[in-house]
């Protein structure tokens, strides 16, 4: 029975990938029309095209998502998300629950090189190579940029993914830095199931379930310094490592 679950999750992860690369290549020629129009018109129609294409490949995966609100959530307002990092489907789903608003996320340079899906992504998302100090400071003036056109941004402050068993990893200060030079409140975001529909550790852990998206209360950042940072950091870790250990997050033990 073992043997034959595993020979099952095989063909199912490759039914997920063809369906996957196959509606990616449909969506292509829109993709390469709308990078004419630029980063703020082109880069918004490309994440209509994401979200209508995570839609499709959540759902032909058995993957149900929903939205928890803590709090009112205002689409009307601008924030930069932050979120816990668990696994490959991480941005996926966050293109899911983020609806009715502009944003762009901070993602890894590596994966603009990945054939066809590297042109999508390094059109749609702010790169940065996390080893390059220079090229760092340079994602970080181009998440302002974004922020001061209107549209919200979001990060992952662990940096990388969260590989052990405590709620979060550390936090990078970048988010918090931003957040208060642009007077721009944080959204902390929680992916509670993420590392049980695909963990980290392999594509082939893949499964299909439920997908739980909690959005906490917004924290404000109205009237702090750029000394306030550890302070800022500190309480956005606090309220988010609270919330995953009161959900009971999967990954958690010790």
């Amino acid at each position: 029975m073992r043997y034959l679950l595993k020979i099952i999750q095989v063909i199912y992860v490759i039914y997920a990938f063809i369906l996957f690369t196959a509606f990616l290549l449909l969506i292509f020629p829109l993709v390469i029309i709308a990078s004419f129009f630029g980063k703020v018109k082109g880069g918004n129609f490309i994440y209509k095209l994401c979200q209508i294409w995570t839609d499709f490949i959540l759902f032909v995966m058995g993957i149900y998502h929903r939205d928890v609100f803590e709090a009112p959530h205002d689409p009307k307002r601008q924030y930069v998300f932050v979120f816990n990092h668990i696994s490959f489907l991480d941005i996926p789903v966050l293109m899911k629950a983020i609806r009715r608003q502009h944003f762009r996320i901070l993602g890894k340079a590596e994966l603009a090189k990945v054939p066809i899906f590297g042109f999508l992504y390094k059109n749609a998302v702010v790169l940065v190579e996390r080893d390059n100090v220079a090229a760092r400071a340079k994602s970080v003036l181009q998440l302002k940029s974004v922020l001061k056109r209107g549209i919200s941004i979001a990060l992952a402050p662990e940096g990388t993914f969260n590989m052990g068993h405590k709620p979060l990893k550390e936090f990078y200060d970048g988010a918090f830095k931003i957040a208060i030079e642009t007077q721009t409140p944080i959204k902390p975001l929680l992916f509670l199931d993420t590392y049980d529909r695909l963990n980290y550790r392999s594509f082939f852990s893949l499964t299909p379930g439920r997908s739980r998206v909690v959005f906490l209360e917004e924290i404000k950042v109205e009237g702090l310094t750029i000394k306030d940072v550890p302070f800022l950091k500190n309480k956005v870790y606090g309220a988010m490592e609270e919330a995953l250990l009161r959900y009971k997050a999967s990954w958690i033990s010790g």
